[in-house]
């Protein structure tokens, strides 16, 4: 799972390299979906030959939404929100799809919020703690901390924008952040319903194939077919990374160590991105940390943990009492695509 985070801390980095080399967002993310179905469509075609049941139409439907909440739409407002502010600041974003998943599992009925009981408390408090956070690491900076001290600077930034536009900016990427986040959490709860009868990479190669068309269709509305061009540059490489890398192997090894470990083992992983992001960020980026930063980050993390841990005692408690169904009445998988 370190290999894992530290794989997706690397496709902040190469977003931000791309985009500063000119590279459009859209379609960068277009790209990104075709070679992740160029990865996972093999994968699941060998492992999954004879464990794939018919594709029928209710299927296909639930993969096309789960390309946009998935891929499509998700990505999207993700790279955007990472143009406008900072890694460090989507990567902490991240954090907050437990909690997001949660308050959408209670509006839409699919978990009770039994306040009274000590899970229900923690993942009250956890949701409360992680939109503090949130809200913090928007809101205010407080002084800068620059920790590290290098010369290296891969963005080489050549505008300069006013406090003004800097801070409309910020707004908007944050508003982008949260919405990705939306958008994964009902990711999480369409996914929870399409395991139940499709396998896992064959899940996956069908949103793929979904998203790749929802991310074309998008990118070639909006942009001219001169910046759909790639060489043997960094723009290459991202697509290739980010698609084979981030959205195809991850992901497998990912399904792999929730069989062996579960999903909230999974989770628990999450605050190491925030922290490889931040060093790589200070280290190459130029991102200087704020006191804000820090103080939402460690905010964000809390949150998180307390969810889990409500999310795992609840799981406890409902084996012992009932083994053989609480299998069956888990709605929700604590999983998230990052990056």
């Amino acid at each position: 799972m370190v290999m894992i985070q530290i794989a997706f801390g690397g496709i902040h980095v190469l977003y931000k390299l791309a985009k500063n080399d000119g590279m459009s967002m859209k379609i960068m993310i277009a790209y990104r979906m075709i070679f992740a179905t160029a990865s996972m469509v093999p994968l699941a075609l060998i492992l999954e030959r004879k464990s794939r049941p018919r594709l029928t139409g209710r299927i296909f439907f639930l993969g096309f939404i789960l390309g946009m909440f998935g891929g499509s739409l998700t990505h999207n407002l993700y790279v955007e929100s990472l143009v406008l502010t900072s890694a460090t600041f989507v990567a902490a974003m991240t954090n907050l799809t437990p909690a997001l998943t949660f308050i959408l599992a209670i509006i839409l009925r699919m978990e009770r919020l039994a306040i009274r009981t000590d899970a229900g408390k923690a993942k009250v408090l956890g949701t409360i703690l992680s939109i503090g956070g949130a809200m913090i690491f928007t809101f205010y900076k407080g002084i800068g901390i620059n920790v590290w001290t290098t010369n290296i600077n891969l963005l080489h930034h050549h505008a300069m924008t006013t406090s003004k536009q800097t801070s409309a900016k910020e707004a908007l990427g944050a508003l982008l952040g949260v919405g990705s986040g939306v958008s994964i959490a009902i990711w999480m709860i369409i996914q929870a319903k399409l395991s139940k009868v499709y396998p896992p990479y064959s899940a996956t190669a069908l949103m793929s194939v979904c998203a790749s068309i929802q991310s074309v269709a998008y990118a070639m509305c909006t942009e001219e077919w001169a910046a759909w061009k790639l060489g043997w540059n960094i723009r290459l490489l991202t697509v290739v990374y980010t698609g084979v890398i981030g959205s195809g192997l991850m992901l497998a090894l990912m399904a792999w160590v929730a069989r062996m470990r579960g999903a909230l083992f999974i989770s628990s992983f999450y605050p190491l991105l925030l922290i490889i992001v931040a060093i790589v960020g200070s280290l190459m980026l130029d991102e200087l940390l704020h006191l804000g930063s820090i103080l939402g980050a460690v905010f964000i993390i809390f949150g998180l943990y307390s969810v889990l841990w409500g999310k795992g005692k609840e799981t406890t408690e409902a084996t012992q009492l009932n083994p053989l169904k609480s299998s069956k009445d888990s709605e929700l998988r604590d999983v998230t695509v990052q990056g």
